[in-house]
Parts: C-alpha cells; structure tokens; sequence
C-alpha cells in the first residue's frame, strides 16, 4: 500500500499542485477580487481549499484502484493530460501576448456570505478545468511515485491550502501590482512553461 512520509515527494506535490492551481482562472480571480474586497474571506477560502483537497484525494488514491481494474487508463490519463497541458499552456502564452488583463475591486457590489459561497460552489465544482487539473493530471502524475502517493497528496492538498489563503488575504497586497497589465502578462508567461515543463515529464517518463 503506502509507506511512511517523503519529504521529497511532498514537497514535488506541492510544486506540482501549485503549477497547476496558479493558473488564472474565474475561481483564483474571484477569490483574489473578495480578498481585494476584503469581504468574506475565510469561508471563501475554505471552500475552494476543501474542495480542491476532495478533488485531489480522489484523483491521486482513486486513479490507482481503476488503474488496477483497467490497466489501458493510465496510457489515456498520461498522454491526454500532456495534450491538455501543452494546449493550457499555449492558450496562456496567447493571453500574454495579447495583454488586456487587469483586476481591480472597486465598483463590485456588497454580496451576502451565503452568495460569496454558492458562487465560489459554483466555479469551482461547474468548471472542467478543475477536475482535469486536481483528478485527471495530478492523479496521473501521482502514479510516478508508487507507494508514497500519500506524500505526494499532502504536499498537493497543503499547497492548495496555502496557496489560496494567501491569495484572499494577501490580495491587499497584490492590488497596485495586478492593476498593471503587464504583471498579468509575467505571470501567464511563467504559466505558460510550468504547464509545458509538466506535459514534457509525462511524455517522456511514459
């Protein structure tokens, strides 16, 4: 089954989940608008953290028990993970070679926290984004490391946690930075090659 805790792996699922999760996305732009807002923050964050931790456990532990029963899934997972993410990562080097992305929070409407949440609900479980990002790669890329598939889960779970925490109440910061377009063309230029990097590490280990 699993054996003990790996530093190292966990801390590749960390980097891994977090190549995956900092993608710009209607889920990171809405919690980054609620922390630029600073209105409803905690539960926002807890919900996209919790369902993110669902979504990877599912992928990680549930794509080894199907690819017992059904040894043709994993080829299925690792190649068209690939094309996804060289696709991914294409259409982010097009969004940076157009520019036109900014974010600010003023002019946005008080929302009940009841509303915050539904909406969160709804990009996050309504978007295939995520489960190809959380079930479908990290459960392939899961594979790579057998019996330490736990470490590699826990890296990715504590990443997403982290990641999306200091997305809500980092935001305060992030304002004058991301109001620049050119901080958003940077940083879909670095999402541009991790999600290459990644497709290139499933082809060639295939």
């Amino acid at each position: 089954m699993f054996d003990g805790f790996s530093l190292a792996t966990a801390i590749t699922g960390a980097l891994t989940g977090l190549s995956l999760i900092v993608a710009i996305g209607s889920q990171n732009a809405f919690v980054l608008r609620q922390g630029l807002r600073r209105t409803h923050v905690l539960p926002v964050v807890l919900v996209c953290a919790l369902s993110d931790a669902i979504l990877i456990c599912t992928g990680i532990f549930a794509s080894a028990w199907i690819t017992t029963i059904m040894p043709a899934f994993l080829p299925v997972m690792r190649w068209g993970g690939a094309v996804f993410l060289i696709v991914y990562g294409g259409l982010a080097l097009r969004s940076a070679i157009r520019g036109g992305q900014t974010l600010s929070g003023e002019g946005d409407k008080a929302q009940s926290v009841f509303a915050a949440i539904m909406t969160c609900l709804i990009l996050t479980w309504l978007n295939p984004h995520v489960y190809l990002d959380t079930v479908v790669l990290l459960g392939a890329i899961s594979t790579e490391f057998g019996s330490t598939r736990g470490s590699f889960a826990l890296g990715a779970v504590l990443a997403s946690v982290s990641f999306f925490a200091t997305l809500g109440y980092g935001a305060r910061f992030l304002a004058p930075i991301f109001a620049k377009e050119i901080a958003w063309r940077c940083l879909d230029v670095l999402i541009c090659f991790i999600m290459w990097a990644i497709a290139a590490t499933l082809v060639f280990s295939a």
